[in-house]
This record gives structure tokens, C-alpha cells and sequence, in this order.
């Protein structure tokens, strides 16, 4: 059965994004490109918020046009093109690039899709994660976590009472100081 995998970076005092929005802290060199290349081609389809999606399809479906454009971003662009999309959006009406729009998260429409055959469905956007996670959707947790203190903004982990066991199943430390933290509900096959 495929996995419900959130894949999200975040900062050492636990935010996804500063308190206006801003990404830029974010370190992702050649090095870290590649090995997100390398794990996404492999996933069965992208999981996302209408946000997410929307700041996804303004740039990568044409970033490899750009010929200044780095080898890892070129074949990212590639894989974000042809790899099958879901967004979750009550108002998007339509969307391009191989997307399909969900309206809701309904658990027993998400057990469906983990249960047909392909890879592992890749989780992205803090709003969308927080609602899996509240739904218990979620059998994967690879948090990346850059060297960088912003002290507010968005976290990556709503305010919930709820526990979740995890199980550590690697870590690694990547050249730029970035650490990937990859936890595993128990009870999950190990990929």
C-alpha cells in the first residue's frame, strides 16, 4: 500500500515560512535539489493546497526554458510537469498540468488512493498537512530542517492535543547544514 508522505522544510525554531510569507531562508543548493529529484521521481503523484499549488504552476512548468537555468532545476521542472497532481481547493476551478481539483480531504477517498498501485503520494503545504494531520492521514513525516532561526511565522505543526507516536527511521546531514529528520508512524512498512 503506498504512503502518505509530508515532505516539508522548516526552520530550526519550527516555522515553514517567515511572518510576511518569505521562503528566502530557505538553503537549497545543487546538492539538496538533487536528492529531492531523486526522492520525488519516484512518488506516485504531488498532494497539495491550492497555495502551494498555485506558487508550483507559476514557475516550474516553464523553468527549464530559461537558459541559465541549472541542471537540477531543468529536470525538476521536467518531473513537476509529468508527475500526476492533486489539489485541494474549495474555490480553484480548474487546473492545469496533469492536476486534478479535490474539493474536501475524505479519508476514505484518501485510504482509495493509497491502495491503488504507484509510488508514495507526496504531502505539501501547511494548511493541507494540518487537516491530514488531524484526519491521521499521514504515514510519513521527512521534515528538513534548514540552519536557520526567524523567531515567527508559520509553523509547520498546528496546536493540537492530539499524540502521535513516530519512529525514527534516518537522518542526514546534507553540505549546507540542512538535516532531514524522517519519521515513520509504527507499524509502517519501511521504504
Amino acid at each position: 500500500m503506498r504512503k502518505i508522505v509530508l515532505m516539508m522544510g522548516m526552520s530550526l525554531d519550527g516555522y515553514i515560512e517567515g511572518p510576511h510569507r518569505e521562503i528566502d531562508w530557505h538553503v537549497v543548493d545543487d546538492e539538496l535539489h538533487q536528492y529531492f529529484n531523486d526522492e520525488l521521481r519516484g512518488m506516485g503523484a504531488f498532494l497539495s493546497g491550492r497555495v502551494t499549488h498555485e506558487l508550483m504552476a507559476d514557475f516550474w512548468p516553464t523553468a527549464d526554458a530559461d537558459p541559465d537555468a541549472p541542471p537540477v532545476m531543468v529536470e525538476f521542472a521536467e518531473i513537476w510537469r509529468e508527475k500526476p497532481k492533486m489539489v485541494f481547493s474549495r474555490t480553484l476551478k480548474r487546473a492545469d498540468w496533469n492536476t486534478v481539483v479535490m474539493r474536501d480531504v475524505v479519508p476514505e477517498e484518501i485510504r482509495e488512493l493509497k491502495e491503488q498501485p504507484g509510488g508514495d503520494l507526496v504531502l505539501g503545504g501547511a494548511d493541507l498537512a494540518a487537516t491530514f494531520m488531524r484526519q491521521d492521514l499521514i504515514d510519513e513525516y521527512r521534515v528538513y530542517v534548514h540552519p536557520v532561526l526567524i523567531g515567527r511565522g508559520k509553523p509547520l505543526f498546528p496546536d493540537t492535543d492530539a499524540r502521535t507516536s513516530l519512529r525514527l527511521v534516518e537522518t542526514r546531514a546534507f553540505g549546507n547544514g540542512v538535516v532531514l529528520l524522517r519519521y515513520e508512524r509504527p507499524g509502517a512498512a519501511v521504504g
